[in-house]
């Protein structure tokens, strides 16, 4: 299997970037990528002698100074001080891989020939990659409609010598990395700074990274979700796939027969039920995950258009000998598909809080709490609230970012996405979900122990040895918050040791 991925104009698919990242593979540009660049490049350098017109951002100004033209010689200097002035970021670190994305997808953008960017520039970039060389980030700072300017300033800054990097696990002022790789800083030409910072590769990172990670958790919700079914003692009913048939979402039926093939072979799904119904968060997994899942599909279709794009300003065209400043830099289609990721994500977790609250309320001949003595063990009572606590603060994060908008740049930016706001509170959200059904899993393989000697499926039981091996069954309190990390880590650690990346 190659060690090298091509950027090309191949369609980068999400499984190919899964696989470069969990692959830890290098990039390289292709003949034909190159030939684009270098084509670009050159067509702009000869439209500059020819022409003294002014063309946005390319001898002007930026922004609400779009009318302030610039001499020629001072072109390098315009973009370099666009770079350094626009690096505002603030808050916390953008996250490794998340920057290592950001730089792989400005590789791909800058790649199709429309940017008017320098070879040896997206050289640099893809150097920096290939070399774990991870510009700081900070995940304040982007309006998500001029690009994501901020963050994308602090990728480009140690281009220039600037700014700080992390290179393996410490924290390096830009010039000392460069001069430890021999390397001299690039010397920006027209149009290359906001080539730099014009797109989408902060939100766009963000999606990219959380959709593969929803896709595991889609895959958890339900494979917990059949373990906590059983344990409550649950009807298999309502997952035939007559009920589903004629409600055809794909989301839906795929969910209602993953639940059967979990549970398949299970003693304890075939045994004669005392009641005829189950409660919600049991019985409409179908429909409650399917939804989800079909969110995840519309969400990787944005994704995937966006990843394979052109999203810096202004473009240009070779072969039409047009230079056009336009608005792709505008991450509305992102900021609603995020926002949708966000609520998707967070009724996985909300459903899974109801089964685990369901699970310790002391039915179905199950003990309060899941423990013997309850009284004198409080058993897992508050895990409880604290997936509870969770599933509230995912709904505060999971109001939609982008119906806000406000005004900057002195009125010429008068709408903007807030998409970038919109990635962070979905990074919250994710993370806060993997952590709500770890706490399900905790339970509902815990009150799985008081149903023997039946057993659950043989493919439950394979899991559940697994887990076990890392978290043992409570016979009385113990520090949960323990047992609840390594649950989380567990579930991580599956998710990779299995290859688990699509729904």
């Amino acid at each position: 299997m190659s060690t090298t991925h091509f950027i090309s104009s191949e369609i980068l698919e999400l499984s190919t970037v899964g696989d470069i990242l969990f692959q830890n593979k290098k990039i390289e540009l292709t003949k034909e990528s190159i030939k684009k660049i270098e084509a670009c490049r050159n067509y702009l350098d000869e439209k500059i002698k020819k022409e003294n017109h002014p063309i946005y951002g390319i001898n002007t100004g930026f922004g609400s100074l779009c009318d302030v033209e610039i001499s020629k010689d001072k072109l390098t200097k315009l973009q370099e001080n666009l770079v350094m002035s626009h690096a505002c970021g603030m808050g916390e670190r953008v996250p490794k891989q998340i920057v290592k994305l950001m730089l792989l997808l400005k590789v791909q953008s800058l790649s199709y020939g429309h940017s008017g960017v320098q070879l040896k520039t997206v050289q640099r970039l893809i150097d920096f990659y290939n070399n774990d060389i991870l510009p700081i980030v900070y995940t304040q700072g982007s309006l998500g409609a001029s690009g994501d300017l901020a963050p994308l300033a602090h990728l480009a800054l140690p281009l220039i010598a600037k700014g700080e990097v992390t290179y393996k696990d410490e924290i390096f002022e830009s010039n000392e990395i460069l001069s430890k790789f021999n390397w001299e800083s690039i010397e920006l030409q027209s149009k290359e700074g906001l080539a730099l910072l014009n797109g989408t590769q902060f939100m766009s990172a963000y999606g990219i990274h959380l959709l593969l990670k929803s896709y595991k958790l889609s895959y958890f919700a339900d494979l917990i979700g059949s373990i906590s079914l059983d344990a409550f003692d649950g009807r298999i009913e309502p997952f035939n796939e007559l009920v589903h048939l004629v409600r055809p979402h794909r989301g839906q039926l795929k969910t209602a027969k993953r639940i059967r093939e979990f549970l398949e072979g299970s003693e304890l799904i075939k045994q004669d039920k005392a009641h005829v119904q189950d409660p919600y968060s049991f019985r409409c997994m179908p429909q409650v995950h399917g939804a989800t899942k079909d969110t995840l599909d519309f969400v990787h279709k944005t994704f995937k258009t966006e990843i394979n794009a052109v999203t810096d300003n202004p473009n240009i065209f070779v072969g039409e000998d047009e230079i056009i400043s336009g608005g792709n830099f505008h991450g509305q289609p992102l900021a609603l598909a995020l926002d949708y990721l966000k609520i998707a994500v967070a009724e996985l977790g909300s459903i899974s809080e109801r089964r685990t609250y369901q699970l310790i309320s002391g039915l179905r001949g199950l003990p309060a709490f899941l423990v013997d003595n309850p009284g004198l063990n409080s058993g897992f009572m508050i895990p409880q609230y604290t997936a509870a606590s969770i599933v509230s603060a995912n709904k505060q994060l999971a109001t939609p970012a982008s119906v806000d908008s406000i005004v900057s740049s002195n009125g010429q930016e008068d709408h903007v996405s807030m998409g970038a706001n919109a990635a962070t509170q979905c990074y919250t959200i994710v993370n806060n979900v993997e952590r709500i059904l770890a706490i399900e899993l905790l339970n509902a393989s815990q009150a799985l122990y008081f149903r023997k000697p039946l057993k659950s499926s043989a493919l439950i039981n394979s899991f559940l040895k697994s887990y076990r091996s890392e978290v043992q069954f409570v016979a009385e309190d113990k520090v949960f918050y323990i047992l609840m990390n390594k649950t989380q880590q567990f579930i991580c650690d599956f998710c990779i040791e299995n290859d688990i990346l699509f729904d």
